[in-house]
């Protein structure tokens, strides 16, 4: 590949991707998270961002309780959890000498990944035709939110409109009420982030063999979309257009269901007959077995939400135990992060950050056994690597202060903000 660990300059990294570098332009949650993923399993992450603010998140107010942002602004939570791994530059792309920049870095990078609308970098003289003559072997991922052709090439988006236009949220919740929002940003992460992750490590593997970088085309309509795969695929065969509340999967039948307990919710997912039998005798109610896939509001519903409403989540957990049927407590997000099960799949992690002092993040999602992710760097300050990161990548000193001088290039805005962040 383009620049591996061996020739290349620059901090040896460790992991599986320790010899991939990645350009990220990024801003916000879908490229960040594909980025995150992609750093935490070794690679070099260089966090491209503008000379005036950066990358939004930093600056973003927490969604929860106060308004206020967070001091420094790049120490913000969201920001914070999105950028671990990673290296920060800051070049102005709308000058000449910050688009050679780019290009110059371009030459011993791996991956470019960016989330303006279409034909952005185009427009700015840094697009896929010169990244690919700065290096032909560049893999070159655009997430956007309904890809670079189609009807809705340029029109702007977020998670709820992606998945509006493609059904998902047409299609959850119950049949009389209103589409329900998911807590989790699912055309972000899974459409976009994730698909995105997917997509560079599948073309990183061919340009092994060939040589030769080419696009990967992130939609998060298109990604998200296929997260229906059975349900658009029954449509498909038989042509019966699904409703909201009749998908079986989605709170059609009463066996696969929420259910209100004695102090909070427990889910409900007996959905082969085994299972359902096990509840059903387990409460002593072997009457209800034939109703298995009867509909909410039958009277077999109503039956099964009185017994459910006669134990606490705790109780139905240690029958759980007893009677293997699939039955779990909901758990609010403090709860879950202090679980049994997700300390010993070790998806709490802390780490140094300077100055903050010790952080706790989610930990990384696929574990490997012999080449395991983690935290090698924590998230840096704005600029903070600008002069490292292009002495790496050939320019000389002088080259570097011109670029500052001139407004092409900005490091840190202040040595005491870099400090807050230096590893």
């Amino acid at each position: 590949m383009a620049g591996s660990s061996a020739s290349r300059p620059g901090p040896a990294g460790v992991g599986p991707l320790s010899d991939v570098r990645i350009l990220d332009l990024t801003r916000l949650l879908p490229g960040g998270y594909c980025t995150l993923l992609l750093g935490d399993l070794g690679a070099d992450v260089i966090k491209v961002e503008d000379t005036g603010a950066g990358d939004y998140v930093r600056w973003a107010p927490p969604f929860y309780g106060s308004d206020e942002q967070t001091p420094l602004g790049t120490r913000s939570a969201l920001y914070l959890s999105l950028n671990r791994n990673k290296r920060s530059i800051r070049i102005d792309l709308k000058s000449a000498g910050g688009r050679e920049a780019l290009l110059r870095l371009a030459r011993d990078a791996d991956v470019l990944v960016e989330s303006f609308r279409p034909g952005v970098l185009d427009r700015l003289g840094v697009g896929y035709e010169q990244l690919s003559a700065a290096n032909p072997a560049i893999v070159y991922c655009p997430i956007t939110g309904y890809g670079q052709e189609g009807p809705n090439r340029d029109r702007a988006g977020h998670d709820q409109n992606y998945l509006g236009l493609n059904g998902i949220l047409g299609l959850t919740g119950d049949a009389d009420g209103a589409p329900i929002q998911a807590a989790g940003q699912i055309a972000d992460l899974g459409g976009g982030g994730l698909m995105a992750a997917v997509g560079i490590l599948a073309a990183l593997n061919e340009t092994r063999r060939s040589g030769r970088g080419q696009v990967v085309d992130v939609s998060m309509t298109d990604g998200s979309l296929s997260w229906l795969a059975m349900v658009a695929g029954q449509y498909l065969c038989d042509g019966v257009v699904p409703k909201r509340g009749e998908l079986p999967l989605a709170g059609r039948i009463i066996c696969y269901r929420p259910y209100e307990a004695k102090d909070g919710w427990v889910s409900c997912g007996a959905l082969e007959q085994k299972f359902w039998a096990a509840w059903c005798k387990g409460v002593d109610r072997e009457d209800l077995i034939p109703h298995q896939f009867d509909a909410p509001g039958s009277e077999a519903h109503l039956q099964a939400q009185e017994v459910f409403r006669g134990r606490t989540r705790e109780q139905w957990r240690s029958f759980n135990d007893e009677h293997d049927c699939c039955i779990e407590p909901i758990l609010d997000v403090d709860e879950v992060l202090a679980s049994e099960q997700v300390a010993e799949r070790e998806m709490v992690l802390s780490y140094e950050q300077p100055e903050l002092g010790e952080v706790r993040q989610l930990g990384v999602p696929v574990k490997l056994s012999r080449t395991p992710g983690g935290v090698q760097r924590p998230a840096p300050a704005l600029g903070e690597h600008t002069s490292e990161v292009l002495a790496e990548a050939g320019l000389s000193a002088e080259e570097i202060a011109a670029l500052v001088d001139s407004g092409a290039a900005k490091g840190a805005d202040s040595e005491q903000e870099a400090e807050v962040f230096r590893a």
